[in-house]
C-alpha cells in the first residue's frame, strides 16, 4: 500500500496501481544530504549511485515529487543548481557530490544542459501555489536566459550547442550545430519566462520573453522545418538540414511551435508503425532510419521514459488528449513487462530501468557503455509510473492557483484519486458505474472547481465542488 501521505490511485489494472504505489516506497531511497564542501540543499532527490547531480534529471524529477503531497520536496533539485549560478550568469549541467565543483568535459566545455528551470517553477506553481518562490527565482532566471544568448546564440538568431548538451550522446546527428531540441527548449524556456512575468504581473517580463519566444519559434519555423518531409531538423555550420529523424523534433509541440496543419503532419510521424510510433512509444530514433537498431543502443532506437513523456506532454498541447493517453498506457505496459517479467521462476530478473526496447519489453542495450542501462532509474521512470499515470492515465490536471481540477478522459472507467493534496485541501475523485448509471463521487475540505470533459460522449461541464462529500450522475449532465 502507498505509504500514507501520498495520494492512492485508482484503476482497473491493478498492476499499474501496484507499480504507482511501489515508486513511491522505491523513492524513499533516493534522498540525499547536502554538505558543507558540496553546498547542496539539506535535503535533496538524487539516483544514489550518482556521484554528481545533473540539470536535466533534477528538472524532470520535479514532475513526479509535486504529487507527494508534499512528503518529498521538488524544489530542492533546482535550488541546488541556483546556488551555484555563477557571476556571468552560467548554470552548468552538472556538479560533483564530493566537491560541489562543476563537472565540464571535452564533449562538452560550457556544462550547459537543456535550459528547462522556467517550465518546471511553472509547473510547481501550478501544484504547489507559492508565488513568493517564483518572487525569489526569476531573477536568477533571467540571468541564465541572458548567459545562454550570449555563450551560444548565432547571428542567424539560432544557438549552437554540442550533442551532449542534447542529452542524447550516441545519437547519430553527425555534423550539428545548430540542434532543434536545444534551440526548442530556449523557446520553452521563453515561454514559461513570459508566463512568469504573467503570474507576478510583471508586464515588462511578460512582454520581454514573449518577444524572444516569437523571434526564436520564427527561425525554428522558417530554417528547420521541412515542408516536403513534414519534419523539423537540426542544421549543420552552413545551415543546411541534417535529415536524421529523432525524437528531439518532437520538443517542438511542448514549444507549440508549429502550427495546426505542420503539427497535424508532425503527429503523423508518431503514429506511423515504421517511423516512431512502434510497439513501445517512442524511440529515439525513427525506426525506419538506417541507423536504427532493434537493440535500442543508446540513442539509436532506445525509448526513454524521460522523452516519451515529453511526447505526451506536447501532444496535449494540441488536444491530442486520446492519443498521448493511449501511449501512456502502452508504454507503462512495456514497463510492467519488464518489471514482471513471465520467466520469473527461470531466474529472470524485473526491474525498472532508464531505457526500454523500441519493439519488445525488457531493457534496451548497448554493450558498449558500462552500467546500460540504469536499473530503477526513476529520475525517468517515474516520469511515467506516477505523473503519466495521474496526468494521462486516470486524466487529471490540477491548478492550485485556480482552484481548479480538470478530468479529461475518453470514456468514463472504474478509476480516480484518493487524498490528493491542493496545499491545505485534501480531494477525492471517484467514478463509478451504480444501479442509477455511472456516478462520480466527489470528496473535499473546501471549494473548488471541477470540469468533467469526456471525449467519447462529448460532455464538458464545469461545476463548484462544496466543501464535503458529493456525488453526480453522468447522464444529468
Amino acid at each position: 500500500m502507498v505509504k500514507k501521505g501520498f495520494p492512492a490511485v485508482h484503476f482497473y489494472d491493478q498492476d499499474f496501481v501496484d507499480t504507482y504505489e511501489r515508486t513511491w516506497a522505491w523513492l524513499q531511497d533516493f534522498w540525499k544530504k547536502g554538505t558543507k564542501a558540496n553546498g547542496f540543499e539539506s535535503r535533496y532527490f538524487n539516483y544514489p549511485e550518482s556521484k554528481a547531480i545533473n540539470q536535466f534529471e533534477s528538472i524532470l524529477s520535479t514532475f513526479f515529487l509535486v504529487y507527494s503531497n508534499r512528503s518529498f520536496p521538488a524544489t530542492p533539485q533546482l535550488d541546488n543548481f541556483y546556488r551555484k549560478q555563477e557571476p556571468s550568469g552560467a548554470i552548468r549541467g552538472e556538479y560533483g557530490e564530493k566537491d560541489g565543483k562543476p563537472i565540464l568535459s571535452k564533449e562538452n566545455p560550457e556544462g550547459v544542459q537543456p535550459p528547462l528551470f522556467s517550465w518546471a517553477e511553472y509547473n510547481i506553481y501550478h501544484k504547489v501555489g507559492n508565488k513568493k518562490r517564483l518572487r525569489d527565482v526569476v531573477g536568477i532566471l533571467e540571468r541564465y536566459y541572458t548567459w545562454l544568448e550570449e555563450s551560444f546564440r548565432k547571428e542567424n538568431g539560432l544557438y549552437a550547442v554540442p550533442l551532449a548538451a542534447t542529452m542524447m550522446e550516441n545519437s547519430p546527428r553527425e555534423h550539428l550545430c545548430y540542434p532543434i531540441d536545444f534551440n526548442t527548449q530556449q523557446a520553452i524556456n521563453a515561454l514559461y519566462m513570459s508566463e512568469l512575468g504573467d503570474i507576478l504581473n510583471d508586464k515588462e517580463i511578460g512582454f520581454k520573453y514573449k518577444r524572444k519566444y516569437f523571434s526564436l519559434k520564427t527561425r525554428i519555423n522558417s530554417l528547420m522545418w521541412n515542408e516536403e518531409e513534414g519534419f523539423y531538423y537540426d542544421l549543420d555550420r552552413e545551415g543546411q538540414q541534417i535529415k536524421v529523424k529523432t525524437i528531439a523534433s518532437f520538443w517542438t509541440l511542448l514549444a507549440e511551435i508549429p502550427n495546426d496543419d505542420r503539427a497535424n503532419r508532425l503527429i503523423a510521424h508518431l503514429k506511423d508503425p515504421l517511423a516512431f510510433g512502434l510497439e513501445n512509444p517512442f524511440p529515439t530514433l525513427a525506426g525506419n532510419d538506417p541507423h536504427f537498431r532493434d537493440k535500442g543502443m543508446g540513442f539509436r532506437g532506445s525509448v526513454y521514459p524521460c522523452f516519451t513523456f515529453m511526447v505526451i506532454k506536447g501532444l496535449e498541447k494540441y488536444a491530442r488528449y486520446e492519443f498521448a493517453r493511449e501511449c501512456a498506457i502502452r508504454h507503462l505496459y512495456y514497463i510492467l513487462d519488464t518489471l514482471n517479467p513471465e520467466n520469473k521462476e527461470k531466474g529472470e530478473k524485473g526491474n525498472l530501468y532508464e531505457a526500454y526496447l523500441p519493439r519488445k519489453e525488457g531493457p534496451a542495450q548497448w554493450p558498449k557503455k558500462e552500467g546500460y542501462p540504469r536499473e530503477l532509474f526513476l529520475p525517468y521512470a517515474a516520469l511515467a509510473t506516477v505523473t503519466l499515470m495521474i496526468e494521462n492515465v486516470v486524466g487529471l490536471y490540477i491548478s492550485l492557483p485556480r482552484k481548479t481540477v480538470d478530468w479529461i478522459i475518453p470514456t468514463l472507467e472504474i478509476m480516480g484519486i484518493e487524498d490528493l493534496s491542493l496545499k491545505r485541501n485534501m480531494i477525492t475523485i471517484l467514478s463509478n458505474k451504480s444501479g442509477r448509471g455511472w456516478e462520480i463521487r466527489l470528496e473535499s475540505e473546501k471549494l473548488y472547481y471541477f470540469t468533467i470533459n469526456i471525449l467519447g460522449e462529448k460532455k464538458k461541464k464545469t461545476l463548484p465542488i462544496p466543501s464535503g462529500k458529493c456525488s453526480m450522475l453522468i447522464d444529468k449532465l
